[in-house]
């Protein structure tokens, strides 16, 4: 869910030894009535220092738009394997940009995002931290850039496999969650929060820094503005919160945290990141990160269903996609543009992973609140674990590739 004047109105991928090609964007075409996207691979990455793979696929829809008919996919991805040049350490990322440069803004930061992971030294001794600096920087980046942000910017959910760790940092509302196993049971677990005035602490934070926290109806006078009583984002979801400056019906925006911005970005819009990380266990099967175009109308636990079901995790992303775009279209008449990352664990049983153990720090206040014992101890276990390099085997992908088959619109274009 972007900005009122944005979505509302009008990658790379560095290839590891085991990967077999460079993703590209699904494209599209009409059989028989129905939208096909392009045959996709299964890709792999080994963590050598833990005897387990990834496996994992990705796919990316762009929305159909009766009244933009020509509009762009303004999501993207980035899959990058053996950051650093360790192949201990993978990123994964899905950036969903927003406003009229929503594309431009969406694409900078999955490219200079993780280059500037990639180049910092420090990462695995303050992981937190620089990974917190990272988005900052990239913000900072993006706003001297060519770019005009003003009214323009992208979220971003990315995941940062460490070993036998997962680091999440957040902002916005796209997501990250992962499955585990509990006796028969797959459970979903949010490994992000989504950053927007239906939060208590985030409505808090940005009318602090003077925003004016109104629905569409609220700031046009149609529902009373006092009433600071939105329910939650399923009820409310087609006309939820948003941000505005004060005397002003603009920028709109449905989030309080993101990238570029910076016309929000003067109203309590941040780029600094929820960071959190995870100790992979046994129990611990997939995680997904994916746009809201995914969420918008699917619970966490929904899509980790729909996951499960499906071994092969280009199957699963066929299916989320089809289901989400047709839940769209039962409540509007467009939909978003849908971007999954689906990332299996294969063999993670022979880890010896400990107890789950989770760790989180909310860098945009400045507090934190941690289970490991001290952070230090967290940054020497990490690095200690990371520096350890085995050898790095080279893996033969799964070749099969099967169409991919989304419902086409039931309605037809509306001017």
């Amino acid at each position: 869910m972007g900005c009122a004047h944005g979505k509302c109105c009008g990658h790379r991928s560095e290839s590891s030894a085991c990967d077999s090609e460079e993703f590209q964007e699904v494209g599209q075409f009409s059989v028989h009535g129905k939208r096909v996207l392009t045959e996709r691979s299964i890709e792999c990455a080994p963590v050598p220092s833990h005897k387990f793979r990834l496996e994992y696929s990705v796919l990316t829809q762009r929305g159909y738009y009766p009244d933009s008919p020509d509009k762009e996919n303004q999501d993207s991805f980035s899959i990058r394997t053996q950051v650093q040049g360790n192949p201990n350490l993978h990123f994964f990322g899905v950036f969903d940009g927003h406003g009229q440069l929503g594309t431009q803004c969406s694409n900078f930061v999955r490219d200079r995002l993780v280059d500037i992971l990639a180049d910092n030294p420090r990462l695995l001794d303050d992981p937190f931290n620089e990974y917190s600096s990272a988005f900052v920087r990239t913000n900072h980046e993006l706003h001297d850039s060519e770019i005009d942000d003003t009214m323009s910017g992208t979220t971003a959910i990315t995941v940062l496999v460490v070993g036998d760790k997962l680091l999440v940092a957040n902002v916005g509302d796209s997501r990250a969650v992962i499955a585990h196993k509990v006796g028969n049971r797959i459970i979903a677990e949010d490994l992000s929060s989504d950053q927007t005035p239906f939060r208590r602490d985030e409505c808090e934070r940005v009318k602090l820094c003077g925003a004016r926290v109104l629905s569409v109806d609220q700031v046009e006078g149609l529902k009373d503005p006092d009433i600071q009583a939105w329910g939650d984002e399923e009820s409310e979801g087609s006309d939820p919160p948003r941000l505005w400056v004060q005397n002003g019906m603009y920028p709109g925006t449905a989030f309080t945290r993101s990238i570029g911005d910076s016309t929000a970005e003067r109203i309590g819009v941040i780029a600094d990141p929820e960071v959190s990380m995870v100790q992979l266990t046994p129990d611990h099967v997939f995680f997904i990160v994916a746009s809201d175009g995914v969420f918008e109308f699917l619970s966490s636990q929904a899509v980790v269903n729909m996951v499960a079901s499906y071994p092969d995790p280009r199957d699963a992303c066929a299916a989320i996609a089809g289901e989400s775009y047709k839940r769209w279209l039962e409540h509007e008449n467009r939909t978003d543009d849908i971007t999954i990352i689906i990332v299996h664990f294969k063999d993670l049983g022979n880890a010896g992973a400990n107890a789950a153990r989770t760790a989180s720090l909310r860098t945009g206040r400045g507090s934190s609140n941690s289970s490991f014992t001290t952070a230090s101890e967290m940054y020497r276990s990490m690095r200690s674990e990371i520096s350890d390099f085995e050898t790095y085997q080279r893996t033969v992908s799964n070749n099969r590739s099967p169409a991919i088959v989304v419902p086409s619109p039931s309605r037809s274009p509306q001017s």
